[in-house]
């Protein structure tokens, strides 16, 4: 099974169908964007982490809440252009803060990066710096559970097992930003431009049993000679109150490098406000072999966040 998956994997990569089903999709998003209006973010009691995945979810953080998630990871790469290896450890953590609207938060994405590479005849080199560096806004612009309440049947069980069309539709946000490198960085090539802007669309949806599916549609380096197209699609699975699994997969595609990695894991909820993880991934790529695996930690605060109020019609609380 797992030869055949990476043989399926690997014909994806090497076409321009994994491409052409991210570009239609995007389209479709653009459309359905323009036909909706804004909302408000869902404040949850319990912290929700984009770790240990690589994708944003929909919903931001809430108002004046700060969250930071961060981890340390090992890594090894080997290149068959130039029988390079690489191998070496990262540490990553994003800030994320809710300000002024509750479906609005600022994201500061940093990446750095320690390790050793080696050519085959040539003397190895450590390299250290950022691999990663980022700050952005996310928006969610449509919560299809605002101003909806499912009425139960009080008469029939059936009716309320039965199922709900309304799952399939998403949460949809949208995520603006600047990746920005310092100069004499080792993890980009010199003709690479050290601030260009990035987008992103991004979809949710909450499934019965616990599941959770988050799709990503990308759009990096903008403008410039390594303009980036890729897509991120996770699946989350609450096995109860405290632990979850995920199952995820990133392509992405530009004039210089394409791939697709496959990631999976699991989170262990230490308390309302904290969470830990531990993951592992590999890329399936013919002329490139990664795997990383690492654990992580995320933390918020909430001591400066107000519920919302809702209120009524006639203006009484709700």
């Amino acid at each position: 099974m797992i030869i055949l998956l990476k043989a399926l994997l690997l014909e994806v990569v090497n076409s321009n169908l994994f491409i052409q089903m991210l570009f239609n999709r995007y389209i479709c998003l653009i459309i359905i964007l323009l036909g909706i209006q804004t909302s408000y973010s869902q404040y949850t009691d319990i912290i929700n982490s984009n770790r240990p995945g690589e994708s944003q979810a929909a919903f931001a953080v809430g108002k004046t809440v700060v969250q930071a998630e961060g981890g340390v990871s090992y890594i090894s790469e080997k290149h068959d252009a130039n029988d390079a290896e690489i191998s070496g450890f990262f540490a990553d953590i994003d800030l994320r803060f809710g300000f002024w609207k509750e479906e609005l938060e600022f994201i500061a994405d940093l990446q750095y990066r320690i390790d050793s590479y080696k050519i085959p005849g040539q003397e190895s080199s450590n390299r250290n710096g950022l691999r990663t560096s980022a700050l952005g806004f996310k928006y969610l612009v449509y919560d299809p559970f605002k101003n909806y309440e499912e009425k139960v049947n009080l008469y029939s069980w059936k009716a309320n097992q039965k199922f709900k069309w309304r799952q399939f539709v998403p949460a949809v946000a949208v995520y603006g930003g600047v990746n920005f490198f310092l100069l004499d960085n080792p993890y980009i090539s010199d003709d690479e431009a050290y601030i260009s802007p990035r987008g992103m669309v991004i979809l949710q949806n909450h499934f019965s049993d616990g599941w959770v599916f988050v799709t990503n549609i990308l759009v990096d380096k903008i403008g410039t000679d390594f303009m980036t197209f890729g897509g991120i699609f996770t699946t989350t699975k609450s096995f109860n109150a405290d632990w979850s699994g995920f199952i995820e997969f990133q392509g992405y595609k530009s004039d210089h490098y394409n791939d697709i990695i496959v990631r999976g894991g699991a989170a262990y909820l230490l308390g309302e406000n904290m969470q830990l993880d531990i993951s592992i991934g590999k890329s399936f790529r013919n002329s490139t072999d990664v795997i990383y695996g690492g654990i992580g930690l995320s933390w918020r605060s909430t001591v400066n966040y107000e519920n919302i109020k809702l209120f009524k019609e006639d203006g009484v609380k709700k």
